[in-house]
């Protein structure tokens, strides 16, 4: 743990044994923050500098507005668009996009606030909602979505809220924001008693009367809705996101098409050849044609 993560697990620890409520205030804040953007890699350099820059407009976390830094590439009828993770940035997607207009994709991708190009204090998944979102509203109908981790699990839970998509592909995805606070809780080691009263009001302040947002928030609760392809891939030497998570996310979709990986960790998937071919593979083949009804088998289901 640096030095960061342990001060701040000093103070939530310290403000939660007076009471959970204030060490849930207290920790708030923290995981919704990034230390830092992470640097684009110098593989990635030409890559984002051809790439046309735009931006979208979304709430963010304080509902007063961020402009969110979006890249494009390509002039292909069919988008394919790019959702990195928590801590992550759309240049580590750079081999992919190359790949992906070489094939006469347009490619669409982003920095969420507070990573990459994208100023803000802090960030969390109703931001990677609304800016997928916010990318349909230009786009239309999205060919594909890839999405790394976090960026993953925003995803799906996007598709399940109606994103208008063909093909999804998560690569190292959380099978719920569930996931996500045990391993803040982990981080900062902070007590059961705090981590409830964080829960609560992470869905209060986040999600405000919503019943359970944690039901919304989850995959394997809410699976893709028919007609949505997908692709899951995962190495089982992942260290940030355990690699079980695969199983929990396939066993909710099991139309699915699974590949575990081993030896690419977290990050490093991200430019395989394993990965690059199935995605390629995946957004190439065709959609299966819809099964036609018989009129008398509609009417018979709407009676």
């Amino acid at each position: 743990m640096n030095l960061a993560l342990s001060a701040a697990g000093a103070v939530v620890r310290t403000a939660g044994a007076l009471t959970p409520e204030l060490g849930a205030a207290v920790a708030l804040p923290f995981f919704a923050r990034i230390a830092r953007a992470r640097p684009v890699g110098a593989g990635a350099q030409d890559t984002m500098w051809a790439a046309r820059r735009s931006t979208v407009r979304i709430p963010g976390l304080t509902r007063r507005g961020v402009d969110v830094v979006v890249y494009e590439w390509g002039v292909g009828d069919d988008v394919v668009v790019l959702a990195h993770g928590w801590d992550g940035r759309a240049s580590q997607f750079a081999v992919l996009v190359r790949d992906l207009v070489a094939e006469g994709y347009r490619v669409v991708a982003f920095d969420a606030p507070a990573h990459g190009d994208t100023v803000a204090r802090g960030s969390y998944l109703i931001d990677w909602l609304d800016i997928l979102e916010a990318i349909q509203r230009r786009f239309g109908r999205l060919h594909s979505v890839v999405g790394h981790s976090f960026g993953g699990l925003a995803t799906l839970v996007a598709a399940a809220d109606g994103l208008t998509v063909d093909r999804v592909v998560t690569v190292a995805a959380p099978a719920d924001a569930d996931l996500l606070l045990r391993q803040f809780q982990a981080m900062l080691r902070f007590d059961d008693r705090t981590a409830a009263a964080l829960r609560a009001r992470f869905a209060e302040h986040y999600f405000p009367g919503e019943r359970d947002p944690f039901a919304r928030l989850s995959p394997v609760r809410r699976p893709l809705p028919r007609g949505v392809r997908m692709l899951a891939l995962h190495d089982e030497g992942d260290r940030v996101v355990p690699f079980g998570e695969l199983s929990r996310i396939a066993g909710a979709n099991p139309a699915a098409e699974v590949i575990e990986t081993r030896g690419l960790g977290h990050n490093r998937i991200l430019e395989s050849d394993m990965f690059l071919d199935a995605v390629l593979k995946f957004v190439a083949d065709p959609m299966p044609a819809p099964v036609a009804v018989p009129a008398q088998a509609e009417a018979a289901a709407q009676i």
